[in-house]
């Protein structure tokens, strides 16, 4: 479970979901805020670095959308 691409992705996708995190308070945007807890949270509970790279793409691609229509 520890190997260096498990640990490389964690840190990657953490690492974008805390500017997520931080984005989503300081602008006060939901989408983002909980679109970058959810994010950190993939991070820690996956068990593979393509079950984790997929839910953080669609994470992603959720907030992109939720953030167009204005939410």
């Amino acid at each position: 479970m520890f190997s260096t691409s498990f640990l490389f992705a964690s840190l990657l996708w953490g690492s974008i979901g805390m500017g997520y995190l931080v984005y989503g308070k300081k602008q006060q945007s939901l989408s983002a805020l909980i679109g970058g807890i959810l994010m950190m949270a993939a991070a820690y509970f996956s068990g593979s670095v393509l079950v984790m790279s997929l839910i953080c793409l669609g994470i992603m691609a959720g907030v992109y959308f939720l953030g167009r229509m204005g939410n």
